[in-house]
């Protein structure tokens, strides 16, 4: 068990549609940490979709490198989607 890798868990609800990072399990394999992730985080049924993601594969930017990292998208509102005219069956943003 110590060899374990540490898989971060991601679950999609009924309701929702997108995943959202709800903890972590240790596993020997992809296919143990998804069995492990089921028992522990939707055992009431509040999935319908899980992500297990090892958490060494992970990349994340640095929280001091906010201001430089996150500025240069200011000023490009293209990217805002308030920019975009959606159609009325669209009805999820």
């Amino acid at each position: 068990m110590a060899d374990w890798t540490l898989y971060e868990v991601f679950v999609r609800s009924k309701h929702g549609l997108n995943h959202k990072h709800v903890g972590s399990v240790h596993a020997a394999d992809a296919q143990m940490a998804l069995e492990n992730a089921r028992e522990l985080y939707t055992r009431r049924s509040e999935g319908v979709s899980l992500w297990v993601v090892p958490a060494g594969q992970i990349t994340a930017s640095a929280g001091d490198e906010k201001e430089p990292f996150f500025d240069p998208a200011d000023d490009k509102v293209y990217r805002h989607a308030s920019f975009y005219k959606l159609p009325p069956e669209v009805d999820q943003m």
